[in-house]
């Protein structure tokens, strides 16, 4: 199968949700699939990124493009511009016709089988109608996304502009599902969302994975008593409003039962308030960007998720507990994994339930344990990424025969 796979970013480095799963599901797929990655290049990535495309693909397109740093002047100006627009600032920014067009030139050169947009935001460069088969790969609802952030803003000023972003992604996301001959979500419960928002017959699901090897106990980092993790990248809003959520609602309710609990964030840029706390209080750390999160997971008494904001399912919590860690998450944090509440991980809702159950889990570590064995089991039997990845070659070998 000769597989097009559209992306708005070079894959390396894999620090990022999006990122892992795309970079794993396309490392599996080239094992029996011819792959040709056409991305968007906005200039950011330096040469090993394009070096180490080969490690996910045979063939490498990159097509130039600008997007404006974030809280920059630029920026600002394009979000104001973006009130007249009909798209979603968070399309609108990859719009390309250059990608359209060396689509077109890719299509009309070589033998594709199946064109797949990797995430919602390549959609709005794709042709209506193209001689091939056509696959979008839903990472997440992105209309639920904006709805969450509406629901949790405060600010009048500011939630009325999530408002109109909700609204005009959950237009586009409607209209782009359509165009696509099948869609893949990455869970059941965003699979039925999107047939139940959107009216969509071909819509499948593919679990999320993790790289069961690579994500494994060291045996040379241990765990540091009433020490918490976090890990995830901090410019993407719903890691940044929980992590706010969690620092200002539920970590002074742990101290109250555990005063010199510590909280470790790992993650590239973080927020500059963020940074600033850190500066002030001592029981906050804030690494950035990392190398590798493997020791840091691995310092964790407890690994929490404390999202309230999200579609999709998080990847960070399989790699947690492949590493053995009791979790500690909301219920939209872990939405869409099979894993089920005080067995495989532990849910909790509200800033006191939160703050409890963590507590609960750093006094006792023999609870902890055996959350976090239980958790590595399930996700070592049942989640490695060659069986995800069989299971997406099936859905599109099944859209080939039915398009």
């Amino acid at each position: 199968m000769n597989i097009l796979w559209l992306k708005t970013e070079l894959l390396h480095p894999v620090d990022k949700g999006g990122k892992i799963r795309s970079y794993n599901m396309l490392k599996a797929l080239k094992r029996d699939c011819r792959i040709t990655y056409l991305t968007l290049d906005d200039g950011t990535a330096d040469n090993s990124a394009r070096e180490l495309a080969s490690e996910y693909c045979h063939d490498l397109v990159c097509v130039p493009h600008r997007r404006r740093e974030k809280f920059t002047t630029g920026f600002y100006v394009e979000l104001a511009l973006n009130l007249t627009s009909g798209l979603p600032y968070a399309i609108k920014k990859y719009e390309s016709p250059e990608m359209r067009e060396e689509m077109k030139r890719l299509l009309a050169s070589q033998r594709i089988d199946v064109l797949v947009c990797d995430f919602l935001a390549p959609a709005v460069n794709v042709p209506p109608s193209l001689n091939c088969t056509t696959v979008l790969f839903q990472h997440n609802v992105e209309a639920m996304i904006w709805k969450r952030h509406y629901e949790v803003q405060t600010n009048a000023a500011r939630k009325a502009y999530l408002y109109r972003q909700w609204q005009k992604m959950r237009a586009f996301e409607a209209k782009a599902c359509k165009l696509f001959d099948s869609v893949i979500a990455v869970s059941r419960e965003d699979r039925e969302q999107m047939q139940h928002e959107y009216g969509l017959e071909n819509v499948f699901d593919v679990p999320t994975g993790v790289d069961t090897e690579y994500f494994r106990p060291s045996g040379k980092v241990a765990t540091r008593p009433h020490h918490l993790v976090f890990t995830g990248s901090m410019d993407w809003l719903p890691n940044e409003d929980g992590i706010r959520y969690f620092t200002e609602q539920i970590m002074p309710r742990i101290k109250q039962s555990v005063p010199d609990v510590t909280l470790t964030v790992v993650g590239r840029d973080p927020y500059p308030s963020l940074v600033e706390l850190s500066k002030r209080d001592p029981s906050v750390n804030v690494t950035g960007r990392v190398d590798d999160v493997r020791p840091y997971i691995e310092e964790a008494a407890v690994y929490i998720v404390p999202l309230r904001i999200g579609g999709g399912t998080r990847l960070k919590i399989y790699e947690a507990m492949a590493l053995e860690k009791p979790v500690v998450s909301t219920t939209i944090g872990a939405e869409g994994l099979p894993v089920t509440d005080g067995a495989e991980i532990v849910l909790a809702d509200t800033p006191q339930s939160f703050a409890e159950a963590v507590v609960r889990l750093l006094q006792n570590q023999s609870l902890a344990a055996e959350i976090g064995t239980r958790a590595a089991a399930k996700v070592r039997a049942e989640f490695g990424w060659e069986s995800v990845a069989g299971s997406f070659a099936a859905i599109c070998e099944r859209a080939m025969v039915l398009n």
